[in-house]
């Protein structure tokens, strides 16, 4: 075989089984993988891995992470959604939440509008849809806006209603609602679902495995505080966790949350799900990303 040809299967070999060439061509390992299954989004580390999608997928895979959270990824388009979950198989990582409804300036759960219901499984069912192609198992549900016109038991009721039909169309299919608590007092002003134990009592009474709660903890310091005494009262609920520092919504340890013990105290309860890093970077550029790389290891200590 000539050098050429034995490089070029080398560099092949190489990229297959993920691991990355350093200076001068030294093949370097991959990472350890994070004891959690941590989950960056796409757009976290483009400086670090260009704009390809799936270079991305490899450049988080090879730092460890073992999970991708993607929003947006019902909007992409189908044969792309399809290169992701198939590049994700290959690299063993684990489908996080995309969102299946988020509507911040409308009634919609707490309407009993039967269109506005049309509308809601319409957007559960064309969610089903993208979940059976990516593998996922999560869907993120933003209630919506309280109504002021209406009681707010009345709400609390066709929102039930609601969630009970649209987790009728979700069971067979094995997809989970997880229901996102959302802050009012800085972000998402005018929203019917805000704290932790509000979702928790929405999921008791539609009592379904399809509509879980998403203990967003960025939200919740905003909101109520009281972090792990809520995930410990909501657990039998809760499905999937997301985190961001506060202030600011940027990586852990820029801001007022432990996150050290947060995450061993997950440890210790056994959580095997998703945990999505939905905040930026505080930093710009390749330094930054490598700054939300670094935050991550410090916070991954054993129990």
């Amino acid at each position: 075989m000539k050098r050429r040809e034995f490089l070029a299967g080398s560099v092949g070999v190489l990229a297959a089984t993920g691991t990355l060439m350093g200076a001068f061509g030294q093949a370097q390992a991959p990472q350890r993988r994070f004891s959690l299954n941590y989950a960056p989004h796409f757009g976290m580390f483009r400086h670090s891995a260009g704009d390809d999608l799936l270079d991305q997928l490899q450049f988080m895979a090879d730092q460890g992470f073992s999970a991708l959270e993607d929003n947006g990824m019902r909007g992409r388009p189908r044969d792309l959604q399809e290169r992701i979950a198939r590049r994700m198989q290959q690299l063993n990582m684990t489908m996080g939440v995309f969102v299946a409804h988020a509507d911040f300036r409308e009634v919609t759960f707490a309407s009993p509008d039967p269109a506005v219901r049309q509308r809601l499984l319409g957007d559960l069912r064309a969610s089903i849809e993208t979940a059976a192609r990516v593998n996922a198992r999560w869907c993120t549900v933003v209630p919506g806006c309280s109504d002021s016109r209406l009681a707010r038991d009345y709400q609390t009721a066709n929102v039930i209603d609601n969630l009970r039909r649209c987790a009728e169309l979700c069971e067979p299919a094995g997809l989970v609602m997880v229901l996102e608590p959302l802050n009012t007092l800085r972000d998402h002003p005018g929203l019917f679902l805000t704290k932790i134990p509000q979702a928790y009592m929405l999921c008791e009474a539609v009592n379904s495995p399809s509509c879980a709660i998403l203990d967003d903890l960025y939200h919740q310091q905003i909101t109520e505080g009281n972090l792990i005494p809520n995930i410990d009262a909501a657990w039998s609920r809760i499905a999937y966790f997301q985190v961001g520092d506060n202030p600011g919504r940027n990586e852990p340890g820029t801001g007022e949350i432990n996150y050290r013990n947060i995450f061993r105290h997950l440890r210790e309860r056994k959580y095997t799900g998703v945990i999505g890093m939905e905040h930026g970077n505080s930093r710009p550029g390749r330094e930054g990303e490598q700054a939300v790389i670094d935050a991550y290891r410090r916070c991954d200590v054993d129990v």
